[in-house]
């Protein structure tokens, strides 16, 4: 394969390491390239092999004069996909908020990609669901970027023995009682393997398709506060929602998008209020606070959801929301 160019920009980074292929070809890729980023890694204990994998990544950090940060799963903890994926990301959010990382890299590549789309297609997915990957995301005040997806995992196992360079298998990724291995094994590795260049063009259409949905749709962000223009079509007003909550790291059932449709207002995990009204869409944290008549008076007039206004009026009392 040609090197893949990483578009990179931001000037503080911090990349997800696993030891594995994927996080070790997009290490030394950063390294080439001379992008600025450090390192974290989880050791679940679930293997003997991870400690040469901690290990692994604290002799490259020390070599290329990287920060490390890890993390060990706890022995109390319950283990599964969930929970692990779980665990990671709120690693990583403690990390990039102590530290001020701009962006967090993972080395999600064509087959995750490819896996994700076939999972979704199985339950019953649109677009926005099926594209679920994308090479740029942001949360929680800083972007997530997948820069390998547009290459497959043989590509960068590749670039590695070409350049001779250590990374690990894991020995887990073969065990197919976890859903996403039954489906690397039994359909998107052998896809990939005779479609590969008709799989990839394919995705690069869909991602502009995707993009060109919600192209020329006004919105507004403050904090956590998302404003949306709507326009009556609930097949983009779900798509924005789910979007906007797989964002805060929330993901929603059919059911939960059918009861949006049906009451149009109300509160997810119990932590984030949607309203949808004629014109806007809002999504907000759900807090309890003191609010008064003039204040409310101002929402009325504005059409401002009931269920929205107490994180409105936090923001108003800060000075960041305006009428």
């Amino acid at each position: 394969m040609n090197t893949p160019i990483l578009d990179i920009k931001t000037p503080k980074n911090l990349l997800a390491f696993s030891a594995g292929i994927d996080s070790t070809a997009l290490f030394f890729l950063l390294i080439e390239q001379d992008i600025s980023f450090d390192i974290a890694i989880v050791d679940y204990n679930q293997r003997a092999q991870s400690t040469d994998e901690i290990i692994y990544a604290t002799q490259l950090a020390h070599k290329y004069n990287k920060k490390c940060f890890i993390s060990r799963y706890p022995d109390s903890f319950k283990f599964s996909e969930k929970d692990a994926r779980d665990y990671r990301y709120n690693f990583f959010d403690e990390i990039i908020t102590s530290n001020n990382y701009d962006s967090l890299l993972t080395a999600h590549q064509l087959n995750d990609k490819l896996e994700w789309f076939l999972m979704q297609l199985t339950k019953g997915a649109g677009l926005t669901e099926l594209m679920g990957m994308e090479k740029r995301t942001s949360k929680n005040g800083y972007l997530i970027l997948k820069p390998l997806l547009e290459y497959s995992k043989n590509e960068l196992q590749r670039y590695l023995d070409v350049s001779n360079k250590k990374y690990f298998i894991d020995q887990s990724n073969y065990d197919e009682k976890y859903t996403r291995n039954y489906f690397r094994h039994n359909f998107s590795d052998k896809l990939l393997e005779e479609f590969h260049n008709g799989i990839k063009k394919s995705f690069k259409y869909l991602d502009e398709d995707n993009r060109s949905l919600f192209s020329n749709i006004g919105e507004i962000k403050i904090r956590d506060l998302s404003i949306y223009d709507f326009n009556g079509d609930f097949n983009i007003g779900l798509r924005l929602i789910d979007k906007d909550l797989k964002r805060r790291g929330i993901i929603i059932s059919n059911a939960t998008r059918e009861e949006i449709k049906e009451k149009k207002e109300l509160v997810v995990s119990h932590q984030i209020a949607i309203s949808v009204n004629n014109k806007k869409i809002y999504i907000a944290p759900v807090i309890s606070t003191i609010m008064d008549k003039k204040f409310k008076e101002k929402c009325r007039i504005s059409h401002i959801p009931k269920n929205i206004r107490p994180y409105i009026f936090r923001l108003f009392e800060e000075g960041l929301f305006t009428f």
